[in-house]
């Protein structure tokens, strides 16, 4: 990965934006897109798109730029703060991390506190800890105080933790899922600016919402405004090489083993195929992963879409799905970006999606 690029991924992961609050990433992708995209452009739902040519056809590539948080439900009378998740969490992951809220004065910063082991009743020690039984101190002498730095009910916050280098080529962040995807989409576009450009018209774009994405997100918006005729969605999925991990489950994908292609209902057999075709002729590793029913990806708001979307999903393993410590290969990261740079040079007016 050229170092100018690692630098606009440390960027982007260390940028605050919870489902719904997508702000500080997004200006972060913008800025960067503004370096060689033709266009770039935002919309109502906070959807950041950048743009490549004027031909045919015309590629979504989609990678989700929110990622999962926690939001302010109550402020207590002694200045103690509540919380609920925007997005999964397991609770268990939130005891003894420290928060940064998004308030309107600024970000503030607190701990997440819980009883000590040593005034819980035996029973209560075995019991899964739950989000109602966390809250959040950020010093605050009483509610009054806590209200005059900013804090308010509805405040959304991120685990406050930089990108990590952990060595051998990965890194661990609390953003990886999905800002790597938004990453990656936005890099193609980038490897597409040089040499010859592709006859294919390609948005990259960073979508929101994806997280809390239950009626589409923002790839349902943005792929009806765009009407793309083929689409690929980059995403995470289950790195396999972690321990309790049940490979007859989520079939294998090691870190490093390079993007993971997926199968499944949602998928459109053609696009899947030429992606597999391209990712052999470019010998470019790659791992099979099935989606019998729907993708849990941005894929789902997309393939339905006006007369219907051909549309795929690349996805990169990753350790620790959902929690503070999200790790990734920086390698399969660079893979992907050279798997759908390929596709989509490859890519002529009047290609057929009609499944026959």
């Amino acid at each position: 990965m050229q170092t100018s690029s690692y630098e606009f991924l440390k960027r982007l992961l260390d940028a605050p934006g919870p489902s719904g609050f997508e702000t500080a990433a997004a200006r972060v992708w913008r800025h960067e897109a503004q370096g060689f995209a033709d266009s770039v452009n935002v919309d109502v739902a906070g959807n950041s798109a950048a743009t490549l040519g004027s031909g045919a056809p015309r590629v979504m590539l989609a990678g989700h730029v929110d990622e999962i948080g926690v939001m302010i439900t109550h402020v207590d009378d002694e200045g103690f703060l509540y919380i609920d998740g925007i997005g999964g969490w397991d609770p268990q992951v939130l005891v003894g991390q420290r928060i940064r809220f998004l308030t309107r004065l600024g970000p503030v910063v607190g701990v997440v506190g819980k009883t000590p082991i040593h005034l819980m009743k035996q029973e209560e020690k075995e019991k899964a800890v739950k989000l109602q039984d966390l809250w959040v101190d950020i010093g605050a002498s009483d509610r009054a105080a806590a209200l005059e730095r900013g804090i308010r009910v509805g405040d959304p916050g991120v685990v406050d933790a930089p990108l990590l280098e952990l060595g051998s080529g990965l890194i661990a962040s609390r953003a990886v899922d999905n800002r790597i995807g938004a990453f990656v989409v936005l890099e193609v576009l980038r490897a597409l600016s040089t040499g010859e450009r592709p006859a294919a018209q390609v948005f990259a774009v960073a979508t929101t919402q994806e997280e809390i994405g239950y009626h589409g997100g923002g790839a349902r918006t943005s792929a009806f405004a765009l009407e793309p005729s083929v689409a690929v969605a980059v995403d995470l999925t289950f790195s396999t090489c972690a321990p309790g991990i049940e490979k007859k489950q989520v079939g294998e994908h090691k870190l490093g083993s390079g993007p993971v292609l997926s199968r499944g209902s949602a998928i459109h057999p053609l696009v899947f195929e030429r992606l597999a075709e391209t990712a052999e002729q470019e010998g470019i590793p790659f791992t099979i992963q099935a989606s019998p029913r729907f993708t849990s990806t941005d894929a789902d708001a997309i393939y339905l879409q006006r007369a219907g979307v051909a549309t795929g999903v690349v996805s990169i393993p990753n350790r620790y799905m959902h929690s503070p410590n999200e790790v990734v290969a920086l390698d399969d990261i660079d893979a992907t970006v050279r798997l759908l740079a390929a596709f989509c040079r490859g890519l002529r007016d009047g290609d057929e999606f009609i499944p026959i």
